[in-house]
């Protein structure tokens, strides 16, 4: 292996790996958005009852 195949197969692993870890950060971005939304959806769905609504004949 001369000089410039070591150069190119080492910017070329180097890209790889670039690629790679982008590819990893966005999904993991993905997946922490997706979280996200769904928490946001059960906080709604606990929607707090109505203040007044119901009296306490007991106290």
């Amino acid at each position: 292996m001369d000089m410039m195949s070591g150069i190119a197969a080492t910017a070329t692993s180097l890209s790889a790996a670039q690629l790679q870890q982008n590819y990893s950060l966005a999904v993991t971005k993905k997946a922490m958005d997706t979280q996200e939304m769904q928490a946001q959806a059960m906080i709604e769905m606990m929607a707090q009852p109505m203040k007044g609504t119901y009296i306490d004949t007991y106290a």
